[in-house]
């Protein structure tokens, strides 16, 4: 399964070369060209069926959120910086990976029977935090890693439940593996694919993807934050689940454009595909960068729900993937 190939591969923001081997290898087979520019991001180009059609631009980012090594202690235990949005409380003794060789770590915190009283109310930020390779002394540590080695979440792929999956990556590895999918059909209009780099840290590969390509409107696919659980009030809840594919009107990045979030409505109406409001506003997707590029690119978002984004087990639903699939594909068929 194409996916769950995608979510082995660790690529945080700066470092997707694995990520971006991939995706070379499976769409050059698929696509009229494919390239890669100066910041890293994979553009594959297809040309559409209908003479002077429209230029679509799709785009999916290809990293995800992880940490790099800032130092190495004197007792061997591993200080880092996060990359990209990660909540501290979501990490202590979550197994990582270190480096270009994966060497297995985990993420730990003073015991919680010795903390203050202090320590004990408050969250630990990450610079109280640590990761222990299992060295004794920083010149053991040194033998394994070095400061400004990339870290990720070692966490398994597990499928459960009703068309459920748990994995690290699945933002936005859903994304990619839709824009691969898509590759494989014939559509009236042109398609630009942009596998993105570094989205989770300020959407830069995609102001670099945007400013040549000159697509006439973009779709955005992307995982989304869910908010759907316990006992969060029903107006702050994102999207939820297993009820369709969520269509973004405006996100902290940007505001999707009304005539394309129309389009898409009336057309996952029209073909009986699952969709749902991205109901309340909050993060931001590559949209951001697309939209403000040159002299302006309409775009909308299209996203799958995810519970516990950016974090070692992020879980969504095949369902919703399939959706964006259906409604991406519905959409190119249209133009």
């Amino acid at each position: 399964m194409v996916l769950k190939e995608l979510c082995a591969l660790r690529g945080p923001s700066g470092n997707e070369h694995a990520v971006r081997d991939y995706i070379i290898e499976k769409a050059t087979p698929l696509a009229d060209s494919v390239t890669v520019d100066r910041m890293g991001n994979v553009i594959a180009f297809k040309k559409g069926t209908k003479p002077n059609g429209k230029h679509v631009l799709l785009d999916a980012h290809m990293d995800e959120v992880g940490m790099i090594v800032q130092g190495i202690n004197d007792d061997g235990l591993l200080s880092y910086l996060t990359v990209g949005g990660i909540d501290p409380r979501v990490v202590v003794s979550k197994r990582v990976r270190v480096g270009e060789d994966g060497v297995p770590g985990v993420i730990g915190a003073k015991a919680i029977h010795l903390q203050s009283e202090d320590e004990y109310h408050a969250v630990l930020g990450h610079d109280r935090l640590y990761i222990d390779v299992g060295a004794k002394s920083r010149e053991e540590a040194e033998e394994k890693v070095k400061p400004g080695d990339y870290v990720t979440f070692d966490s398994e792929w597990v499928e459960f439940g009703d068309m459920m999956v748990k994995s690290r990556a699945l933002d936005d590895r859903v994304g990619c593996m839709v824009m691969l999918s898509l590759l494989e059909g014939e559509y009236p209009c042109d398609i630009t694919c942009a596998f993105t780099v570094q989205e989770e840290v300020g959407l830069r590969g995609a102001h670099c993807a945007a400013g040549h390509i000159h697509p006439d409107c973009a779709l955005i696919l992307e995982g989304t934050t869910a908010n759907d659980l316990g006992d969060v009030p029903e107006h702050l809840r994102v999207c939820s689940p297993g009820k369709g594919v969520a269509i973004s009107f405006m996100d902290r990045a940007s505001i999707g454009h009304k005539d394309m979030g129309r389009e898409l409505r009336s057309l996952a109406t029209e073909k009986g595909i699952p969709w749902q409001f991205k109901s309340y506003s909050s993060g931001g997707n590559d949209g951001g960068a697309v939209q403000r590029e040159t002299f302006g690119v309409p775009v909308t978002a299209l996203s799958v729900p995810c519970r516990y984004i950016h974090s070692a087990s992020s879980v969504c639903s095949f369902r919703d993937i399939d959706a964006m699939y259906q409604l991406a594909e519905a959409f190119l068929l249209a133009q």
